[in-house]
């Protein structure tokens, strides 16, 4: 019987969570379905300059764990270049981040560098 996956820690939802190429002839009706927990390991790693290391300890995963989502993120988005296919961010196995911690890992996070200064502002 295999492990119960465990939800990932997501900081926030995509602002746009689709994309798709314009200035082409051909349409296809195939569409590249990333998840959430996906784009976040996307976002932590690539936009956030995060290790592997500490992507995974920010969404509670084990590193190899975090290694396999960020690898199938970065297949599903080449693929989606390449091809010049539609991709779309959604589901998955997450839970948002609820702001209210003392420290946040991602530092992209306005949410919780707000909740932060306040926190600071109060010691």
């Amino acid at each position: 019987m295999p492990r119960p996956r465990k939800c990932r820690k997501v900081c926030c939802l995509p602002r746009v969570n689709q994309f798709a190429p314009v200035n082409t002839d051909e349409v296809s009706d195939e569409i590249i379905i990333m998840t959430v927990d996906e784009y976040e390991s996307i976002r932590l790693i690539d936009n956030e300059g995060f290790t592997q290391e500490q992507c995974s300890e920010y969404m509670k995963v084990a590193r190899t764990t975090a290694q396999q989502i960020y690898n199938n993120a970065r297949r599903k988005v080449a693929r989606a270049l390449v091809m010049g296919l539609t991709l779309r961010i959604e589901g998955g196995e997450y839970q948002l981040c609820s702001g209210e911690e003392t420290y946040c890992a991602c530092g992209g996070c306005r949410k919780h560098r707000r909740a932060c200064e306040i926190k600071e502002g109060m010691q």
